[in-house]
């Protein structure tokens, strides 16, 4: 029957069933470390929560339910995710990458994985034709964040998960700025899907929390191997709250889709605003893309202020008053970020401004609020 369901179903029942013991509708927060075994081996599944804990496997049957995938996987953190599909390459291995990306997703390759042989290669991937003069026999992976952040750029999945295969490479997708509820890269060519957890599917910020959603098992196998072996799991708790998230998941990205579509017009018409980045605009580069691989456009946007400089910048995310001024994205209430000195600060200003990510841009995480009230919020910081 679960095959079956639709979306907004899956979310709240895919992979899940009533607790055994009991019949309890939510999964119980098994908050134990070791599982009591009647003779050596002998236990009913469970031995060690490092490796298994049936919370966080209701979880991760869940996660692989709403990506349309066949194995799901949570981990401590979006980067502890990240980290382990690095784990997967060896020294040598070469990554091709996005050159607008999240400044955790670029500090882990260039602060971390460089130092242990691996080369990454950061291009436009709006245009998959740059994918193509950089791919070579050592090519092992291409990493995918679409949109982007903070730039909300659109890359084909597709396009480019039909190219990679031509030459025997693996597609990972950052999905956390979409969600499931918006595009499911798996069913568009892509071999793993990731999620900073933390933001929509959890939904509430209060967790902090990362996901892997795989369909070949051999993959499955090794990631679980890593998983258990390196040990960046997430908790019961965690799990139990990203679980509990994931069932309002497509109601609340209805909302973020409206709101951002409301604001996103509000800013372009603004005579202060030089330029509004949200994929719903026609005017997007990549507008038609979106449309056709996404079912919305998403509650993230980005916008700069005419004529604005850093200190503008900064003044008006001061003045905010419902939106507050926070890392992170993708909760219930709205947030506004200033990217240069706040999520990308690890990228060098150099590098940060030719993919646009200048001292003037600010980045919004619209909510589920009523949208006349972030409006009007807006209205009175922008002036």
């Amino acid at each position: 029957m679960e095959e079956k369901l639709h979306f907004n179903s899956a979310t709240i029942h895919g992979g899940q069933e009533p607790d055994k013991a009991y019949g309890a509708v939510m999964p119980p927060i098994y908050q134990t470390s070791t599982y009591a075994q009647t003779t050596p081996g002998g236990h009913k599944g469970f031995e060690y929560s490092r490796t298994h804990n049936p919370t966080r496997q209701a979880l991760e049957k869940s996660l692989a339910s709403i990506e349309a995938g066949n194995f799901g996987f949570a981990f401590g953190s979006g980067l502890a995710a990240m980290d382990a599909v690095l784990k997967l390459l060896k020294p040598g291995d070469e990554i091709i990458s996005t050159n607008d990306l999240y400044g955790g997703s670029y500090r882990l390759f260039t602060k971390i994985f460089e130092d242990f042989g691996l080369k990454f290669h950061f291009v436009g991937m709006d245009n998959p034709q740059n994918i193509s003069a950089t791919i070579n026999k050592k090519t092992k992976l291409i990493w995918i964040e679409t949109p982007t952040n903070p730039m909300m750029n659109v890359i084909d999945i597709k396009a480019i998960a039909t190219l990679a295969k031509k030459h025997g490479v693996m597609v990972a997708v950052d999905n956390t700025f979409a969600s499931p509820y918006l595009q499911q890269p798996l069913t568009l060519g892509a071999d793993i899907v990731m999620h900073s957890a933390t933001k929509y599917l959890a939904g509430h910020s209060d967790v902090v929390l990362g996901s892997l959603v795989v369909n070949d098992e051999d993959l499955a196998a090794r990631i679980g191997f890593i998983q258990n072996a390196s040990g960046a799991i997430c908790g019961p708790m965690d799990s139990f709250l990203t679980l509990r998230g994931i069932k309002t998941l497509h109601v609340r990205m209805q909302r973020h889709c409206e709101n951002a579509n409301e604001i996103a017009n509000y800013l372009k018409n603004h005579p202060k605003i030089e330029k509004v980045y949200w994929p719903g605009l026609e005017d997007h580069p990549n507008h038609s893309i979106a449309k056709a691989q996404m079912k919305d456009f998403g509650g993230m946007l980005s916008f700069v202020t005419k004529g604005a400089d850093y200190d503008a910048a900064i003044k008006i995310v001061e003045k905010l008053k419902l939106f507050t001024l926070a890392e992170s994205l993708g909760g219930v209430e709205s947030l506004a970020g200033h990217p240069a000195s706040m999520t990308h600060a690890s990228i060098p200003k150099e590098l940060r401004e030719k993919s646009g990510v200048v001292d003037a841009l600010i980045r919004l995480s619209v909510g589920i609020e009523d949208v006349r009230d972030l409006i009007a919020d807006l209205e009175q910081a922008i002036g």
